[in-house]
């Protein structure tokens, strides 16, 4: 952790831009060498714990893991159904922790969310017993994108692992003579199971599926020699488990290919019969990889240190693994009624919403249109049968992404649905939470009321009316700009007003976004500095939400009165330590009372920009992409939880410069890339170049095509036109 006393920022300034910023000696790859990002992407990055109190902010409790990274090594092609990685512990975040010494299987299903990691497999030897595990080393561990490997001690067992979208094939080299088994440990997952079974079909071949109450997933899998046996223990029951008895050679390696469905057994071996059939491990991986390649190849950087490009192309590469495919081969998939449709689109899950908007879902529209339109079109086909696109935890970003995408050029779904539905969202509240919660005191107060607890702990829940006001006006805001876009002039007057409401919450004789009562008096006793999961604030302090009015920033910089009294709190933001006696489990790695480890303050570090100090913005910047990723004594943590690829994200767009502020809009924030050069590859040919020729990190100015910019903002046409940004700094 970093705390930067007053003197000390205005010292880092200086000693930043009086003279341009050293690096460490790159190292190229040679001209003759083709460029492969895949060979930059660790997937291990995210899966060590924080240990450090004066990095994490406070000394955890005893037992305690930080929530920092939970993201898994396994195996995974871009936003696939499948992510089949390794767990060594059932109820943790990812599954996999760093620090463990000992694997309890391979799952298929990872999320990083403390839910998923299904159909757990495990190699036995002859002489494996109960309770089933082995001990690794990361000595003899590898991992890179669609492909794991671990050498398993105690069984004396070589396991790989490749996949396609929808199955993955594990290979089993045996060291060991005797008997051959598969453990399936399908009592286990980070779900609760309610029931489970398997069944031996043909010779070779077994199949079954877990269920985990609202959701049952569906298996089917072969192996390339007999089965002999299996021993089914405590059938259905989350104590239970069942072993295959192989037949075959010794030393022949056994392959397993499984392929999985949420809809039935049926198509998860049609799902592993179109996409895997007869080809062998190594055709999968390649292929495999060179999609990953294809795809990273979209973003080319030069310059910058080895550890930069890893750490970029590693967070590109964790930002694209969700949401989730849930459509089979033949296009079916399961409902949130539990129905079997097939659509003219691919299904996929909700995505994490309340962090992802913010960045992540921007990335995802830019890189894979096809992909994003295919997620709005399931947003809505929940929304027809809920009546509320799904809000996700917290706010109502669904509609700053449809809205966002939209406006990028997305937009190969019914508009007008999603609109009428977005509608219902900001302005009937449901009686089951579909929609917005607390959205009838919303309209009516202009702001979500509190009420008084006496003695509030982090842990206390309420309506987290601060957060919630927060993120509606920008919501309302997001959906403003839809409505205007659609000719709904009554819609957007009333929208654009609401979106004022972050005013509400502003206390101007403390300048902090604080708590309210239903009469409208402010919470007393107030601690700015201490945090809340759901009390006024989610999961975070007053200073942690003070600076989030995305869509307003010049409106917020009067509301604090004026640019020298912003910058003057910014400054004290970014200053002020951190209590340690303030212990909240997800919000840790702190700059001052800044809070990288959590996304809601993950806009603050550009804040400068709205009174003309881009320089101390960058300075922020450059210590947290520097500072804040692949930090540890394995230097594989990350400063908080990676929810689903936003802390990445944030690490891939404010690495190469462009920040979209208001994921609505279709502006992005100009910052000085840590890179040479940035290039993206985009249709026909065409290239958007982000540089800094000069390589300083103290922005004097922007150019666009050669003429300079009246701003710092650019407009996402350069996505299509292409064209060249150029940073001048010094």
């Amino acid at each position: 952790m970093i705390f930067l006393k007053k003197s000390c920022f205005l010292l880092l300034l200086f000693l930043v831009y009086s003279s341009c910023k050293s690096k460490p000696e790159i190292v190229e790859k040679s001209k003759n060498e083709a460029f492969k990002p895949v060979d930059y992407v660790n997937p291990f990055i995210g899966t060590a714990p924080l240990t450090d109190p004066s990095f994490i902010g406070y000394t955890p409790p005893k037992d305690w893991r930080v929530w920092a990274g939970l993201t898994y090594p396994g195996s995974s092609l871009p936003n696939a159904m499948v992510q089949v990685s390794p767990i060594t512990k059932y109820g943790s975040g990812a599954g996999y922790e760093y620090e463990d010494t000992e694997i309890l299987g391979f799952t298929h299903t990872n999320k990083g969310h403390w839910n998923l990691c299904n159909i757990p497999i495990l190699p036995l030897s002859e002489d494996a017993k109960f309770p089933y595990k082995s001990k690794f080393s990361h000595k003899k561990e590898m991992a890179s994108p669609a492909y794991y490997e671990v050498f398993l001690e105690d069984y004396g067992i070589n396991t790989r692992l490749t996949s396609t979208l929808r199955a993955a094939i594990h290979e089993y080299t045996f060291n060991k003579t005797g008997n051959k088994r598969i453990l399936f440990d399908l009592g286990r997952a980070n779900n609760g199971v309610n029931n489970w079974n398997i069944s031996k079909k043909g010779e070779n071949t077994i199949e079954g599926f877990q269920n985990m109450g609202k959701e049952t997933i569906y298996f089917s899998a072969n192996v390339n020699t007999s089965i002999d046996d299996i021993q089914i223990i405590k059938k259905g029951e989350r104590e239970g488990y069942a072993i295959i008895s192989l037949t075959g050679k010794s030393e022949q390696s056994v392959v397993l290919k499984i392929g999985i469905s949420y809809v039935s057994i049926k198509n998860a071996a049609e799902n592993l019969y179109n996409e895997i059939g007869l080809q062998s491990f190594d055709e999968i991986h390649s292929k495999g990889e060179n999609l990953w390649n294809n795809f990273l190849s979209q973003i080319e950087i030069k310059g910058g240190t080895n550890k930069e490009k890893e750490l970029f192309y590693s967070s590109l590469y964790r930002t694209f693994l969700w949401p989730a495919l849930r459509s089979d081969t033949n296009g079916e998939f399961t409902d949130v009624k539990g129905q079997i449709r097939k659509e003219e689109f691919n299904y996929y899950t909700i995505p994490s919403l309340w962090d992802t908007y913010r960045n992540k879902l921007v990335l995802l529209a830019l890189l894979q249109p096809e992909v994003t339109n295919d997620v709005i079109k399931s947003l809505i086909d929940i929304g027809d049968l809920s009546g509320y696109v799904p809000t996700f935890f917290h706010g109502d970003h669904g509609t700053s992404f449809i809205a966002g995408s939209y406006f990028r050029g997305v937009n190969n779904f019914d508009v007008k649905k999603a609109y009428k539905l977005l509608l219902n969202n900001a302005y009937i509240e449901s009686k089951n939470r579909d929609g917005r919660p607390y959205l009838e005191q919303y309209i009516k107060k202009g702001y979500i009321p509190e009420s008084y607890i006496k003695n509030p702990v982090v842990e206390t829940v309420d309506a987290a009316g601060v957060s919630k006001t927060l993120e509606y006006a920008y919501d309302d805001y997001a959906l403003s700009l839809l409505a205007k876009e659609l000719k709904d002039t009554l819609r957007f007057n009333d929208l654009t007003k609401r979106s004022k409401n972050y005013k509400n919450v502003f206390d101007s004789a403390t300048n902090f976004m604080r708590g309210r009562l239903d009469n409208g008096n402010w919470i007393t006793p107030f601690n700015p500095e201490y945090p809340y999961y759901e009390y006024m604030y989610r999961e975070a302090n007053a200073w942690q939400v003070s600076f989030y009015v995305p869509h307003d920033m010049p409106g917020l910089v009067e509301l604090y009165g004026g640019a020298d009294k912003f910058e003057q709190k910014l400054d004290s933001l970014f200053t002020v330590p951190w209590n340690p006696n303030h212990i909240a489990r997800n919000i840790s790695s702190f700059i001052g009372q800044y809070c990288h480890g959590n996304q809601p303050d993950h806009e603050a570090p550009f804040s400068y920009y709205f009174v003309n100090k881009p320089e101390k913005s960058q300075v922020i910047i450059d210590t947290i992409l520097s500072d804040f990723y692949g930090v540890g004594d394995e230097g594989l943590a990350l400063c908080g939880m990676d929810d689903a690829g936003e802390m990445s994200a944030w690490y891939v767009c404010a690495s190469m410069g462009l920040y979209p502020l208001s994921p609505a809009d279709t502006k992005y924030l100009v910052t000085v890339p840590i890179f040479d050069e940035v290039k993206w590859h985009l249709k026909e040919g065409k290239q958007l170049v982000i540089e800094n020729p000069s390589g300083g990190r103290k922005l004097k100015s922007i150019r666009v095509g050669g003429k300079l910019l009246n701003g710092y903002f650019v407009n996402n046409d350069l996505f299509t036109t292409g064209g060249i940004i150029t940073t001048e700094t010094e």
